[in-house]
């Protein structure tokens, strides 16, 4: 739900940034970089280190804002970019939780965890595959109402994820009901979307 408004923001305060890093560099980099950070905070997570895993956690937050606004602002946009930045993210929203559950392995834990990555998962493949419909509609014709269309915004989104793992850092004590409540919402996200499918695909 925050996700148009948290863009708009992020461009506003990004672009003069990277604008000052030049133009020297492949924004790849940016994101390897990032994806660093992400293992960085995972293993934090694992070892009980959760202020300096927030910290790695906020910086591959930091990194993925950065390379998508470097490949723009530098005219380096690729489609390898894109595919790297995707799998970049999926790889991070993995391993942190996993790195909590392992921190104190319990079966509410390892069960919570496995829930909220099973949300994830079908959330993923609904929304891609709905994604990839509308993508090839869209191309085969162009001139129909179908390019207007727009999918719901989810309760879920890209900002609402960030605040949570920045909660679950912050009360690790918490993490299964925190866990738990993030799937649920994540539920209630690809549900949103299928009706609109329903709604709006024959």
């Amino acid at each position: 739900m925050l996700d148009k408004t948290l863009r708009q923001a992020k461009d506003n305060i990004v672009e003069p940034f990277v604008i000052r890093l030049g133009g020297s560099f492949h924004p790849i980099t940016l994101t390897a970089i990032g994806t660093a950070f992400a293992v960085f905070a995972a293993l934090s997570a694992f070892m009980g280190l959760y202020i300096v895993g927030l910290i790695f956690w906020l910086l591959n937050r930091i990194m993925d804002g950065l390379d998508g606004a470097y490949a723009r602002v530098w005219n380096k946009k690729s489609d390898l970019g894109g595919y790297l930045d995707t799998m970049s993210d999926f790889l991070t929203y993995t391993i942190v939780p996993i790195g909590f559950a392992l921190h104190n392995p319990t079966m509410e834990g390892l069960m919570a965890v496995a829930f909220l990555l099973a949300t994830f998962y079908i959330n993923a493949a609904a929304f891609m595959y709905l994604a990839a419909i509308l993508e090839r509609r869209n191309t085969t014709k162009a001139n129909s109402s179908l390019t207007t269309l727009a999918m719901p915004v989810g309760i879920i989104e890209g900002g609402e994820t960030i605040l949570f793992y920045c909660v679950f850092f912050l009360l690790p004590n918490f993490f299964i009901a925190l866990f738990i409540i993030l799937g649920c919402l994540v539920i209630a996200t690809t549900v949103s979307h299928l009706i609109w499918a329903i709604r709006n695909l024959d």
